[in-house]
């Protein structure tokens, strides 16, 4: 049976980081088989490995082309790992499928963080005489004997699995989506796709999405939290809030976007979309001294792309509460309840420098990572600083208490959009192309307005187009709001735009809101 990921993606290292794969060149099963050992007792929690038999590794990666193994030689290896899957203790058997790359076979076996660590194999699978057991585990890109402290707190591990490895009997198999499955299977490449309309349960174990005999398998919970399209049946409160507070957090004040469910991956793009439409803008600005022109956002998207998955991928589903977001005049914050492991430093946290030493959940991260929308291991709040700086933006803050109750990330606003006229007045004697082309646009429309619209509304309707173009989707409360007016006058404001085709009401009046038309936006081309 094949493997859930691509091959090629695999051995490229954009999925798996190198410190999880290893590379060999022929058939070594003492080594192998240490190996597996290794990453069966995940020590950190990090999702086990993968081993590639048939390629060299040169400088952390798969020499191309791989050498590959001989066909007639696959038989012989696997009916050796039945004989040496039976040595290891407690039982545990890899995943193996043989892939074809380069015009040539390679055996790759996949070891998954194993439900009963720890475990031990032989010094020597091969060894006739008695054998030696130990426990290995891996420490960077190595295989090593456990010694006596690491020993011990492997052993302090026993049947502590990771939440979203665990098996969830309040669920059937018949909870888990084939079409989902499908669909997951299709954007990332995987020869299993060819299987799944004929036998969903064997790609699904394949997956290792299951456990247990076959007359009682049960999935495990990462099946229902990637693959069902109600999680929160099975994980109350599993999903995202967005509160947006106009005036700031102490006042009374706020609008409550629409909630946010379905599979994880799926959480985090309906976030990002909620945010691009609503809370996004650039400005940019023409530099006196050189033709180019910066460009600056009040939040870098990869930034929030992160916070945001980095808050998904390590939330304590235990803790039955959600992922909020939340808006705020000069900042946006990710709020993860249950906070980070405890593994982790409060010292670090306030330097924005976390070193998970054992992760909460191993499994969401590599699905994640194959939608690419997860990066490796430990680069999340380095990629979110990188972004905030290139970007021009204040240093992003990153809070828990002591009790490990909660993790904040925290996203300043760009400076430029903390003046009253959404730009700092102070960017070098700047001129604000942004600002510049917004009114020109606005004029545009407000020329096609002028008939029959007086000018005491020609000034509503000037900061209501001015809203629009900058955050598309407000409904009327959030529109009046933001002008400063009653909700009766805005309402006429937007009839008398509605009248003139300016702009339109998408979707239901609960959660809809205000959108340009295609009619205004061609009056701007």
């Amino acid at each position: 049976m094949a493997i859930p990921v691509n091959i090629e993606r695999l051995i490229s290292g954009k999925i798996v980081e190198s410190e999880r794969i290893e590379y060999k060149k022929g058939w070594n099963p003492t080594a192998i088989y240490r190996t597996i050992c290794a990453f069966a007792n995940d020590f950190e929690n990090i999702g086990g490995g993968y081993i590639i038999i048939g390629a060299e590794e040169e400088k952390g990666w798969a020499k191309r082309p791989v050498s590959g193994i001989p066909v007639e030689e696959l038989d012989e290896i696997q009916k050796k790992m039945l004989e040496y899957n039976k040595l290891i203790n407690p039982h545990y058997s890899p995943k193996i499928s043989i892939e074809t790359i380069d015009g040539a076979s390679i055996l790759v076996i996949w070891v998954p963080g194993g439900n009963k660590r720890p475990y031990e194999i032989p010094e020597d699978v091969t060894c006739k005489k008695e054998k030696k057991y130990h426990y290995y585990i891996r420490r960077y890109a190595s295989t090593v004997q456990a010694d006596k402290d690491e020993r011990d707190e492997l052993i302090s591990l026993t049947r502590k699995t990771p939440f979203d490895d665990r098996i969830n009997t309040e669920a059937s198999i018949e909870d888990i989506s084939p079409l989902l499955v499908r669909e997951f299977l299709q954007n990332v490449g995987s020869e299993l796709l060819a299987t799944i309309e004929k036998s969903p349960v064997e790609v699904y174990k394949a997956m290792d999405l299951v456990s247990g005999p076959d007359e009682l398998l049960y999935p495990k919970n990462i099946a229902l939290m990637m693959f069902n399209y109600h999680p929160e049946k099975f994980f109350p409160y599993s999903r995202v809030e967005i509160v947006e507070f106009p005036n700031g957090p102490g006042d009374p004040t706020f609008f409550e976007k629409p909630t946010i469910t379905g599979p994880v991956y799926s959480q985090i793009q309906q976030a990002l979309l909620q945010l691009q439409n609503v809370v996004l803008k650039e400005r940019i600005y023409k530099n006196i001294d050189r033709p180019e022109s910066d460009r600056v956002w009040n939040y870098p998207y990869r930034a929030l792309e992160e916070s945001i998955a980095n808050a998904l991928y390590h939330r304590t589903w235990e803790v039955r509460e959600p992922v909020e977001i939340r808006i705020l005049p000069d900042c946006i914050e990710i709020i993860n309840q249950g906070g980070p492991d405890r593994s982790v430093k409060l010292d670090e946290v306030q330097k924005g420098i976390i070193r998970n030493k054992r992760y909460r959940n191993r499994r969401i991260g590599d699905f994640l990572k194959e939608l690419d929308m997860a990066e490796g291991r430990g680069t999340g709040i380095p990629i979110i600083r990188k972004e905030m700086a290139k970007n021009g933006s204040p240093e992003p803050r990153f809070e828990t208490d002591d009790t490990y109750s909660y993790f904040i990330t925290t996203l300043p606003v760009h400076p430029a959009f903390l003046s009253d006229g959404g730009v700092d007045g102070g960017v070098d004697g700047g001129i604000n192309d942004g600002i510049n082309n917004v009114e020109n646009q606005i004029d545009k429309i407000l020329n096609f307005l002028h008939d029959g619209i007086n000018g005491g509304v020609n000034g509503g309707v000037n900061e209501i187009v001015n809203i629009l173009l900058n955050a598309s989707g407000l409904n009327a409360n959030e529109i009046a709001v933001r002008t400063n007016k009653s909700l009766r006058t805005t309402e006429r404001f937007l009839q008398k735009l509605r009248k003139k085709g300016i702009i339109e009401f998408r979707g239901i009046p609960k959660t809809g809101g205000y959108h340009l038309t295609e009619k205004a936006k061609d009056k701007l081309k």
